[in-house]
Parts: C-alpha cells; sequence; structure tokens
C-alpha cells in the first residue's frame, strides 16, 4: 500500500520588475566574497546547495528529478546559476532560467543556513539582478511562497519588483 503524500498550503506572490533597478548598489561584505558563474555543475554539487539551502523552506520539485533529468536542466545554456562564496565556502545560489525570450525568471535563490543575517542577502540579491539585467530582456520575475524565508518578499520588494499575482497552492512532500 503506497504512502500518502504530505501536502502543505502555501500562497504563492508572483513578482516582476520591468527595468534595471534604481537602488544604489549596497556596500561590499566584509571579508572575501566571490560571485561565480558555475558553468555545467556536477549533480552532486547543485543537489548540495539545493538540498542544503532549500531544507528549512520545503524545496522538493527538483528532487523529484533523475540525476540525468537535473544535469538536462542545469547543464542547459539557457539556465545560469551563480554562487556566493564567503571565506571560500559556498553561501548561496541564484539560478536564471533564460527559457522565455525577452524574460529573465529567478527560479531559485537562497543562502546557506549559517550565512543568513550576515548582512549577504541584499549584496547577493542586488548582484542576481544586476546579472539578469546583462541579458537582452524587459522583464525580470520572480516568485516567492508562504514557507520562505520571512524577510525573501520584502527584500524583492526593497530591490524594485512587485507584485502581479498571488495563488493558492500546496508542496507536496515525498
Amino acid at each position: 500500500m503506497a504512502r500518502a503524500a504530505r501536502r502543505i498550503p502555501m500562497t504563492v506572490t508572483f513578482l516582476e520588475m520591468n527595468a534595471r533597478p534604481t537602488a544604489l548598489p549596497p556596500p561590499q561584505p566584509r571579508g572575501k566574497i566571490a560571485l561565480l558563474k558555475c558553468e555545467k555543475p556536477p549533480t552532486h554539487f547543485y543537489r548540495y546547495l539545493y538540498d542544503t539551502i532549500g531544507a528549512d523552506y520545503y524545496w522538493v520539485d527538483r528532487k523529484k528529478l533523475t540525476p540525468e533529468k537535473l544535469a538536462e536542466v542545469i547543464h542547459n545554456p539557457l539556465n545560469i546559476l551563480y554562487v556566493l562564496y564567503t571565506e571560500g565556502n559556498p553561501a548561496g545560489m541564484a539560478e536564471l532560467d533564460l527559457r522565455k525570450q525577452g524574460q529573465v525568471n529567478i527560479s531559485y535563490f537562497g543562502l546557506m543556513p549559517e550565512a543568513i543575517g550576515k548582512r549577504l542577502g541584499y549584496f547577493f540579491f542586488y548582484h542576481t539582478c544586476v546579472n539578469a539585467w546583462m541579458q537582452p530582456i524587459q522583464r525580470l520575475t520572480i516568485n516567492t511562497c508562504t514557507l520562505d524565508h520571512p524577510r525573501a518578499l520584502p527584500l524583492y520588494q526593497r530591490l524594485g519588483f512587485t507584485a502581479y499575482a498571488r495563488e493558492e497552492r500546496f508542496v507536496e512532500l515525498p
């Protein structure tokens, strides 16, 4: 007999930005900081980032993919992964989906648990948006939900994103 998956309700907020951010760049955080574009990341490294960053926020969609399917997604030239490093250690990830012409969607953005509260979020998110706007686009999108970090939505709005839709959904836990 198969066990039923657990369903957790959530409200998803869809946000957009239709012009480059006008906010001032944040100051460089203290210490050694690097933001690197990750070229064809190994699936085990991607899963480490995804699982560690998303553990508290019920990130499950990519866990459902086979290693082959995941590699197909993350190695697609229209999918760009940036990794934030502090003191040589991974501190966050930002994934940009460029499959819709004229638009970039920030499909995943987050910090490692030990990087939260160290003034890295705004710095990393600002540079993620700047990198997205280097593409020939007219629109940048992201979504967040009530299961995400409580400072996610205010961070996105602080940089100039505005909500254009909300939906009630469920996350299915395996």
